[in-house]
């Protein structure tokens, strides 16, 4: 005989305060503006400065640019290549008499602190005479400058560039004004997300639900990330980053529990009820939903990178708030809308608000039930075939030479290529603490030491201090910063370097934009392990929890696996190997960027957590109520398919909006996660995640007995508007 269905303990969060918020909704509402109001107060008075935080601890670039920092700030700052190319001759007289002009108006400029005149230093007038490479020296380093300093070189160069006196600037001072942050597309995206959830529940009003909430819980977030940059070294892309997640985890948890609402309603609840219901249930999806993105950008701490760490936390705040707005405050708003949610219907976009037995999801699941070691061996073997690429994928940091050419960078780039050598776009600096005499005669005499070191174009004399207490010497590799050559020099140079000046005490330090990049690639790669057991392992112990399954997080684990291996593939055929690259407007080919791999699969991995609790709650919860696994399959996925395929739309949308970025990293980031959420939401949820379910039966949710008494129960899934909840099967031995 069934066991007696038991009243689950009353849940404050998730049966007391949505009643309380359906009971008092303008109360709530009240407070969810205040709270809003209370952060625009903070921004205004509170606002801190973006612009810092790359910072490598631990690393040797770090350490030199810090030793530089206190004993040779001249050199410590970054610098910026002017890139000077007149046919009629660099040396003539009246090009020698303009280019002479130019070096005096650079060192008006603001933060420049010294230039390097291409007459007075040998090495910096290419062999025919026509291009003369200029260094301008600043104070700071290309994040820590204000943007109006950078701005004011940029519309320097427009206005005295020319056909027949070519200017070009190059180096980490005009990238980082033609750096285009992840998140400039919220627009887009706001846009494509009312399109798709106009389709998806042809509803003017509960178009409306989802992206009010969206921006009730990204406004906030957006200040107040503002806020602590008063109090943390934020880069200049933590509040797009928290705004393009925001927006797209906001969304999800919306759609979500409106979905919860809406069915609740056309079974015949009243709007307190069905309030409840898409609380009790839908609710706690997003609570553990927002918990596995948060676990999952939290987890980037375990890579040692403290300003894309700090990134993260800006938008673990977003999706922080978007949950809280979900679970708080949606209540309040639906319980005001009521039965007026499916107003506005737009004529031939009518859509049934009960999916349960019906839709596309319920016919598809039915399909792939009656032969699942079919579809799972098709659907996985397509994501093995994607993930090959990943087997040769190799990290670094593009370089200029892949903006497209209407970027100054760019022509910079090839100039120098034509006039110099590639690896003069990226040179190597070696710097050093000196103490005595002998120290710095032992610096010194380290460039002709040097001069036999393979792949080396050139090499600067050694330039020191004003109180010869430190020195910088500078190395041009024979390959391009890109180049896999360039980091062999790099590693070879600080075994060799410490070599030549041990026996003076001299500790030589190689660092510089290029090495800097580099050690990013090498701290990630010698983390990322670690990074991937802790996410998917905290994110395993929490699926424990909520499904009470040892299965079910196992699976999970395994496909976002899948996921991420078939986005790196695509993204290693297009951008590394040049697979359809010039269709898409990518310039060349070149290493993937270090930090996306670690930086898609953080955020990719949340969003698709999201999916499985939105997805494997709702099979749960029927299987619970029917006891039978077949059913319930096809009933989750038939009742999600709608919101899961809606949220994942927007996400793609917003994710290929990047992709017509001019820039390679914006275009890596966004077809990597639009592919990576798209095969997702169809190949993985519709088709994988069903046909594994239906074969593995009632063992989806085997837990031994010894395992169930040690995990703590989280509450009960409830059958009708909260009434009560099913007893959960027995765990097995």
């Amino acid at each position: 005989m069934a066991a007696k269905p038991k009243a689950p303990r009353s849940s404050l969060l998730f049966d007391r305060w949505p009643r309380f918020a359906s009971r008092h909704p303008w109360r709530v509402i009240a407070g969810a503006i205040a709270f809003v109001l209370v952060c625009v107060v903070l921004f205004a008075t509170a606002r801190g400065e973006y612009g810092g935080g790359f910072s490598l601890p631990g690393t040797e670039s770090q350490e030199l640019t810090d030793l530089l920092r206190d004993r040779f700030p001249t050199a410590a700052g970054d610098s910026a290549d002017i890139v000077v190319r007149a046919p009629a001759g660099i040396e003539t007289a009246n090009v020698r008499a303009e280019v002479e002009a130019l070096l005096a108006e650079v060192a008006e400029l603001p933060q420049v602190v010294g230039v390097v005149s291409p007459y007075e230093s040998p090495g910096r007038i290419s062999e025919d005479g026509t291009i003369a490479r200029i260094t301008a020296q600043y104070a700071a380093r290309a994040e820590d400058l204000d943007i109006a300093d950078v701005d004011a070189l940029l519309e320097w160069r427009d206005a005295i560039s020319r056909a027949d006196l070519q200017v070009e600037l190059g180096g980490a001072i005009p990238r980082a004004a033609e750096r285009e942050p992840p998140g400039s597309s919220e627009l887009i995206g706001l846009v494509a997300a009312a399109i798709i959830l106009l389709v998806a529940f042809g509803s003017l009003v509960a178009v409306g639900i989802p992206i009010a909430t969206a921006l009730l819980g990204l406004i906030p977030a957006f200040l107040l990330v503002g806020v602590g940059a008063s109090f943390l070294d934020l880069a200049t892309f933590t509040p797009q980053f928290a705004a393009m997640i925001g927006i797209g985890v906001g969304i999800d948890y919306a759609l979500l529990v409106l979905t919860r609402f809406r069915e609740a309603l056309a079974k015949g609840a009243t709007v307190e009820d069905a309030v409840a219901t898409a609380s009790a249930t839908a609710g706690r999806s997003v609570a553990f939903a927002g918990i596995s993105v948060i676990i999952a950008l939290a987890g980037l701490w375990a890579v040692g990178v403290p300003f894309l760490a700090l990134a993260a936390m800006g938008a673990v705040l977003g999706v922080t708030l978007a949950a809280a707005v979900a679970i708080l405050v949606l209540p309040a708003i639906l319980a005001i809308v009521g039965e007026r949610v499916n107003r506005l219907a737009v004529p031939g976009l009518h859509v049934s608000a009960d999916q349960s037995e019906a839709g596309v999801g319920y016919r598809l699941s039915r399909v792939i039930q009656r032969s699942p070691w079919i579809w799972m061996t098709v659907s996985a073997a397509l994501l093995i075939a994607l993930a090959i690429p990943t087997l040769d994928i190799r990290l670094g940091s593009s370089d200029s030479s892949s903006n497209p050419t209407s970027f100054t960078t760019r022509r910079s780039y090839d100039l120098l290529a034509e006039g110099f050598g590639v690896g003069f776009n990226g040179p190597i600096l070696i710097g050093a603490a000196l103490e005595t005499a002998e120290q710095v005669a032992a610096f010194q005499a380290l460039p002709a030491q040097l001069e036999d070191e393979p792949n080396i174009a050139s090499i600067s004399p050694a330039v020191l201090n004003g109180d010869a207490t430190a020195g910088t010497v500078l190395i041009f590799p024979g390959s391009s910063p890109q180049e896999e050559a360039t980091g062999d020099l790099v590693h070879r140079l600080r075994e060799r370097a410490p070599e030549l000046l041990g026996a003076s005490g001299v500790d030589a330090l190689v660092g510089g934009p290029t090495a800097a990049f580099i050690d990013i690639g090498d701290r990630i790669g010698a983390r990322m392990p670690y990074f991937l057991l802790a996410v998917i392992g905290v994110s395993f112990l929490l699926l424990l929890v909520v499904f009470r399954s040892v299965v079910v997080p196992l699976q999970a684990a395994i496909m976002n696996l899948l996921a991420a291996g078939a986005a790196y593939g695509v993204i290693v055929a297009i951008f590394q190997w040049g697979w359809g690259g010039g269709a898409l407007g990518v310039e060349g080919t070149g290493p993937i960027e270090s930090f996306l791999p670690m930086m898609l699969f953080a955020v990719l991995f949340g969003l698709s957590m999201d999916y499985e609790v939105f997805l494997v709650s709702r099979v749960r919860e029927e299987y619970l109520l029917s006891g039978d696994n077949t059913e319930a399959v096809a009933r989750g996925l038939s009742a999600t398919t709608r919101v899961i395929s809606a949220a994942a739309a927007i996400m793609v949308a917003v994710f290929l909006s990047f992709a017509i970025s001019d820039q390679r990293v914006i275009k890596e980031f966004g077809i990597g996660l639009s592919v990576a959420i798209f095969l997702d939401a169809t190949v993985i949820r519709l088709v994988l995640v069903p046909s594994v379910m239906q074969i593995l039966g009632k063992a989806n949710w085997w837990l031994p007995r010894w395992l169930d008494r040690i995990v703590p129960h989280v509450g009960g899934h409830p059958r009708e508007a909260g009434a009560f909840a099913l007893p959960e099967p027995a765990g097995a031995d």
